[in-house]
């Protein structure tokens, strides 16, 4: 099957970062942050992004330790797409997602979009566009034919 549209996912135990890639531009952008109760979303939430956007297959960041050692949260996400795979029969993939929430955090201030604090304003979203955008760079050669 050719992926054409893909849903990246940055995982968190209260906050889900949600972006969405096309693989013929290599382009992705932020979509919306999800709401999770100890990394559980609201499955109706997700399946309602699965049903409008029909993605091809999906991409979970993996919050890996700075010395690319699995974190804790590392097990925890890959759970989570493991999930994402058997409740909507979608391919996935992970990809490494060291600094991103970092990186968007940095991007919010240089948008001067950031107003309050991060928890009444999360990046998550743009983390997970960074997270995707950066899977679609290093998976490019896949796609062309």
């Amino acid at each position: 099957m050719a992926l054409r549209l893909i849903l990246g996912f940055d995982y968190g135990t209260k906050q889900i970062g949600v972006a969405v890639g096309q693989v013929i531009t290599g382009q992705a952008r932020e979509l919306c942050t999800l709401k999770a109760q100890n990394g559980i979303p609201d499955w109706d939430q997700v399946e309602a992004l699965i049903k409008e956007w029909k993605p091809d297959a999906v991409v979970v960041g993996l919050p890996l330790n700075m010395d690319g050692t699995p974190s804790d949260m590392c097990v925890r996400a890959e759970k989570f797409a493991r999930r994402l795979n058997g409740r909507f029969n979608l391919p996935f993939y992970t990809h490494d997602e060291r600094l991103t929430t970092f990186e968007a955090k940095g991007e919010r201030r240089d948008r001067g979009g950031q107003k309050g604090s991060y928890r009444d304003n999360p990046v998550d979203a743009i983390a997970a566009a960074l997270l995707l955008q950066g899977w679609l760079d290093e998976n490019s050669a896949l796609f062309e034919s």
